[in-house]
């Protein structure tokens, strides 16, 4: 018989994710069908999102761990039996890491903040790069741009590597941005194969009591990830999106009669918005990983 979900403790709420211990190695780690955008938790939820953000981060898991050894966070599979039935299908056991205080984000196209601290700086968390770059630019190799870790509430604000070797050390610092740019490059060159281009994502390591670093949180789900149609693909202009920033397009488009920089939270979602989003969802689990997130498992009674 599986436990119920309050027979753990509860330890943290994050934007998507709750966190419970299951004993002194173990967490549960359970995605929520909450969105964020904005730094603000939107009161709107997206059918199903909790179980698509864990389907994507299992295949990603498995399939980095064949292809290059990454190791992971995990502790055992989707259907463990420590998993409540309740939130089987979006839970996951994991193991307990000392968490680096570093968002290691990788970059393969100039969007997002990135453009606008190229606009800004010319470079990107202090990585020059040449003039006349825009939207949507494609770098010639990607490129490690990572941000601090901010407390709930607040925003990543990008630093440059100088400071990330202030933070955690030479060493680990030069062990981030390899194992980074490794797992993007993998997994970027797997995606287009499928038609989807990962313009940028964003990781979070743990280090093990081997002193191994280890992939940890969610890893190339549409929260973390850009992903792009490949066949549409053109530079200089915003590109078409499976992931969150369809819901950002529209909060800062005229129809949401938002305004970002006001003091008013974001308005709920239409329902519309929350099914196109779903199905944005879905999309790009079923064509990176080539199954059907009908076949994935659910909760139970």
């Amino acid at each position: 018989m599986r436990p119920a979900l309050s027979d753990y403790q509860h330890l943290a709420s994050g934007k998507v994710r709750e966190i419970f211990s299951i004993d002194d190695e173990h967490l549960l780690f359970v995605a929520s069908d909450r969105i964020s955008a904005f730094d603000y938790i939107l009161d709107s939820l997206i059918p199903d999102k909790g179980r698509i953000l864990t389907a994507m981060s299992v295949f990603f898991f498995d399939y980095l761990s064949e292809h290059i050894q990454a190791p992971n966070h995990l502790a055992g599979p989707p259907d463990d039996p420590r998993i409540p039935g309740e939130v089987l299908g979006r839970a996951l056991v994991v193991r307990r890491l000392e968490m680096v205080p570093v968002e290691c984000v990788a970059r393969g196209y100039l969007t997002g903040s990135g453009l606008l601290d190229y606009q800004r700086t010319g470079s990107v968390c202090g990585i020059p790069l040449p003039p006349g770059l825009g939207e949507a630019s494609k770098f010639e190799t990607p490129l490690f741009t990572p941000a601090s870790k901010a407390e709930f509430g607040e925003h990543d604000e990008n630093i440059s590597f100088a400071q990330v070797i202030d933070l955690v050390g030479a060493v680990r610092a030069n062990q981030l941005k390899e194992r980074t740019l490794q797992i993007y490059t993998r997994a970027a060159d797997h995606a287009l194969t499928k038609g989807i281009i990962i313009a940028d994502t964003k990781f979070e390591f743990g280090v093990d009591a081997d002193d191994r670093v280890v992939l940890a949180d969610e890893v190339f789900t549409p929260d973390s990830s850009r992903y792009w149609p490949a066949d549409s693909y053109t530079q200089g202009v915003v590109q078409p999106s499976f992931d969150k920033q369809f819901v950002r397009n529209w909060l800062t488009g005229p129809e949401s009669g938002w305004d970002r920089y006001g003091s008013v939270p974001p308005p709920a979602l239409p329902d519309d918005i929350i099914a196109a989003t779903r199905a944005r969802y879905i999309e790009a689990y079923e064509r990176i990983s080539g199954l059907s997130f009908a076949d994935w498992i659910g909760p139970t009674a």
